[in-house]
């Protein structure tokens, strides 16, 4: 006969899981506590400097009499971080360029556009965003492209970069796989050869070695060589992400697509392709995000992108000591945009059910 053990005799609840983390043992009760104490300690001093004993109207006097951060530094020059050495007078095509980006990311991060309109509004978009900013149209005085500089050249060169590097890195995936020989090698030797050398080594190539292979009296501007670097380099990247891709498809899905009537091409356009670049969703987000990271490295080749500015500002005479709060903008900019990037990746494999049948 089976007795029901009563309520008294009942084992007692588990604890949550957090509580048994943190507190389950002794060893665990102390490095709890220190890291909290820690925390605590860390995050009370950041509320003093960054909010209560900091001056966010003032003069870099008041700042140092307040002895906290100083944001009126930032209130000060932030427009110069956002449009660089842009005329003042002409900074409204700067606003409007960096407004039609903006407008039609979005409007590509809803699935409901995707169509080859969208290429097409890319296309168009791109074109109007330089020639708003060049000028010499329309009345529009000219504005040279030595003179972009600020967030404009890490957006352009990373917005841009991406949509030139996206197609060249997914035709270089298809062509390492390609059964021609010559297809197979130019593509291996464009990726290893990128992949291989750091970037900074590329955009001094770009901006020292390619002007001696041009012809006399043909000139680019420096932003233009840094555009051309950042899409060789991100379509090597790219295309080692896609192949990861392809190479995950099994062989039936070929198999399957051949067996109805289909050809080679719209097997990729319909079968291979939209499975592939779904499941690497992840590594071309990482890829977006380390290529949008790196425009701070064309300060090397004398452009001066969003980073570059920032470093700018601290040369004032009038504000020199507060390098600490510009770089915690900068970062804050930056960390906004890439985990921007992250999140909007986590919630397209969700509803694309990544990893569900």
């Amino acid at each position: 006969m089976t007795t029901v053990p009563s309520s008294e005799t009942a084992r007692p609840p588990v604890p949550p899981v957090w509580r048994q983390w943190l507190f389950g043992s002794l060893g665990n009760f102390i490095g709890s506590v220190v890291t909290l104490g820690i925390g605590a300690w860390a995050a009370w001093h950041l509320y003093l400097w960054a909010w209560h004993d900091a001056v966010f109207v003032g003069t870099a006097a008041d700042c140092r009499a307040a002895g906290g951060a100083c944001w009126a530094f930032i209130r000060d020059k932030y427009e110069f971080a956002l449009y660089g050495m842009y005329p003042i007078e002409e900074r409204w095509r700067a606003v409007l360029a960096l407004g039609l980006l903006s407008a039609l990311v979005v409007v590509s991060l809803m699935r409901r556009f995707w169509s080859a309109w969208l290429i097409l509004a890319w296309v168009v978009v791109v074109a109007a965003v330089c020639m708003i900013l060049s000028g010499g149209f329309l009345g529009l005085p000219t504005v040279p492209v030595r003179l972009w500089s600020g967030m404009i050249v890490t957006i352009l060169l990373s917005v841009i970069g991406l949509l030139a590097a996206y197609p060249i890195g997914l035709a270089l995936a298809l062509g390492r796989r390609s059964e021609l020989p010559v297809i197979r090698w130019f593509s291996i030797a464009w990726i290893e050869l990128v992949r291989g050398v750091p970037l900074v080594s590329i955009l001094i190539m770009a901006s020292v070695v390619l002007p001696l292979f041009l012809p006399e009296g043909v000139e680019f501007a420096n932003l233009v060589r840094a555009q051309v670097a950042f899409v060789l380099f991100g379509s090597a990247y790219l295309a080692e992400v896609f192949r990861g891709g392809l190479q995950a498809i099994p062989k039936g899905q070929y198999e399957g697509a051949f067996s109805l009537g289909l050809g080679y091409w719209p097997t990729l356009r319909l079968v291979v392709l939209p499975q592939a670049l779904r499941l690497v969703i992840p590594a071309q987000v990482n890829t977006f995000i380390a290529i949008f990271k790196d425009t701070s490295l064309i300060l090397v080749i004398g452009v001066f992108d969003f980073l570059g500015t920032i470093k700018a500002m601290l040369s004032d005479p009038a504000w020199l000591g507060f390098s600490t709060e510009a770089y915690v903008f900068g970062a804050s900019v930056y960390f906004a945009i890439s985990y921007g990037m992250s999140v909007y990746s986590r919630r397209l494999e969700r509803d694309l059910r990544l990893g569900r049948a």
